[in-house]
């Protein structure tokens, strides 16, 4: 934009000439959809990642303990496995927790807009001119 040009300001969604993108396109998913969802996440995700992550846990203590404690007795190899061993184990546990929360968030989605359609009507039902008469 030069000095003088006005701006010009495009929003995201389909334009007249069919660029752009749908508005929520991206976003929609049936309820069905969040329901396979978080399914494949607690039968499939859940428990091939938290079985990956014993047996690198078990193959990096194996591999720790054969070089030795680190301490100045052992190959500092030892020491450094043992460190990266304790990082995968806490980044397991943070990758499990996200599983699940986002496994919880799939479910309860369809609870949320159920819930916020009922405030939403409620409200408005509460503010109605139509009371008074």
């Amino acid at each position: 934009m030069t000095e003088g040009e006005p701006a010009h300001t495009r929003l995201n969604e389909l334009a007249a000439d069919g660029g752009g993108r749908a508005p929520g396109k991206d976003f929609a998913s049936t309820p069905a959809q969040k329901k396979a969802a978080a399914k494949a996440i607690e039968e499939h995700l859940e428990p091939d990642t938290s079985k990956a992550g014993a047996k690198a846990a078990e193959s990096t203590g194996a591999a720790a303990t054969a070089f030795g404690p680190g301490d100045g007795e052992g190959w500092l190899t030892g020491q450094a496995l043992k460190t990266a061993k304790e990082t995968w184990s806490q980044q397991l546990t943070t990758l499990m927790n996200r599983l699940g929360s986002e496994k919880a968030a799939l479910r309860a989605t369809g609870l949320l807009f159920q819930g916020t359609d009922t405030g939403v009507g409620s409200g408005i039902r509460n503010s109605s001119v139509l009371d008074s008469f």
